[in-house]
């Protein structure tokens, strides 16, 4: 199944310098494995030493916070569309 995930600029580096990508994942946590098996390194900027989501990188499912989901084990589909939005502080 292939899920369209848009990358943030600030991780486009880690990625070949794109905006978005394809990958085929079941759940949002194999879709950062495959994220990390395209692009080594990902993984770390996403995650954190435990292997669970930053706090500070958000993750939308079809513009739908996925912490009002299933968190890493939210399910995906044929189709579906994953940001990756990195918060922002400020004041």
């Amino acid at each position: 199944m292939s899920i369209k995930v848009l990358i943030p600029t600030p991780l486009q580096k880690f990625v070949g310098d794109q905006s978005a990508l394809e990958c085929e994942a079941g759940s949002i946590s194999q879709l950062v494995e495959a994220l990390e098996t395209q692009h080594p390194g990902i993984k770390a900027r996403l995650c954190d030493d435990s292997g669970k989501l930053r706090r500070f990188v958000n993750f939308y499912l079809n513009s739908e916070d996925i912490r009002f989901m299933e968190n890493e084990e939210t399910a995906l589909s044929d189709g579906d569309e994953v940001s990756i939005v990195p918060a922002i502080a400020g004041g």
